[in-house]
């Protein structure tokens, strides 16, 4: 990994029903903000929310949304690789994906190089209980895991409720992410989106670079925004607030282990990755793998 800025930008969908026009217009959106940010801050690489293109909740049946979206590469995110080339930076940017059949659609975030080209696509592994297909949501969920080599390093994706999940990402930091991009429309609090980045930053000593929707979607769920950079100690080094705009940060790889804790004069000398005790891994497999659910109740 090369030091590099990166940025998060948060920004609402435009008001009303969603349709292919609307979709135009937060596409054109998006191309506006990345083009405003990066000439602000020098980014290299930009993160968008999740479902940038359309708002999180779309207010439609799977069916409905299968129709106003399109496969990835696609139309959708064309104009935003026509802007990553323009500018040549790396972009990476949330969006529901046409799947194989009416009705099936993936969430979805897609790494555009610096030449417009799509470096890998993400599709969310962890969709959130009202989001996801089997519980009357609009998601299939998907079932890989996206990490890509660029001239910054080497980039993970995950989307959202994804932080909740460690696994996902010491997988991404087992294949060697050094960054990992967090597209989001989060809802819960901004204590628990603080908190999830942090501990996966943290976990896997990666950079993290939240970017979390504001103002309100086709459905008129409202979003607070605090999108976040973090860096491999867990410590935020941007933070924006509840409007539309954009953070940065420098990521360095020459200083990102440098201290014990921010600012402290005592060096790193742990690193979570090398010190995992495989053997207890390897002897606990069938547990990690075994399905479970919490013993509290819950709704």
């Amino acid at each position: 990994m090369k030091a590099f800025t990166a940025a998060a930008i948060q920004l609402a969908p435009v008001p009303g029903p969603l349709t292919s026009e609307s979709i135009a217009a937060n596409v054109a959106r998006c191309v506006d903000f990345t083009r405003r940010c990066v000439e602000a801050t020098g980014a290299e690489l930009v993160v968008l929310p999740e479902s940038a293109t359309t708002g999180f909740t779309p207010d439609c049946s799977p069916g409905e949304l299968w129709d106003l979206v399109s496969d990835l590469p696609g139309g959708i995110i064309a104009p935003l690789q026509g802007v990553a080339r323009d500018l040549g930076v790396i972009v990476c940017v949330g969006t529901y994906e046409r799947g194989p059949e009416r009705g099936i659609v993936y969430n979805s975030s897609a790494l555009i190089d610096r030449d417009g080209q799509v470096l890998g696509v993400y599709r969310k592994t962890h969709p959130f209980c009202s989001e996801i297909i089997t519980g009357g949501g609009w998601v299939t969920p998907g079932d890989t895991v996206t990490v890509c080599d660029t001239d910054l390093g080497r980039i993970g994706m995950i989307i959202c409720f994804d932080g909740d999940y460690p696994e996902l990402s010491r997988i991404q930091a087992v294949q060697g992410a050094e960054v990992i991009c967090r597209p989001s429309a989060l809802l819960r609090s901004a204590d628990i989106w603080e908190l999830t980045s942090r501990a996966r930053a943290y976990d896997n000593h990666v950079y993290v670079v939240g970017a979390n929707a504001v103002g309100v979607d086709p459905a008129g769920v409202l979003y607070f925004g605090n999108s976040h950079i973090v860096t491999p100690i867990a410590q935020i080094v941007a933070k924006a607030a509840t409007h539309e705009g954009w953070i940065s940060a420098r990521l360095d790889p020459a200083t990102a282990l440098a201290s014990l804790t921010p600012g402290s004069n005592i060096g790193q000398a742990f690193d979570h990755l090398r010190d995992r005790n495989l053997d207890l891994i390897r002897n606990h497999r069938d547990d990690l793998e075994r399905p479970a659910r919490t013993s509290f109740p819950h709704a």
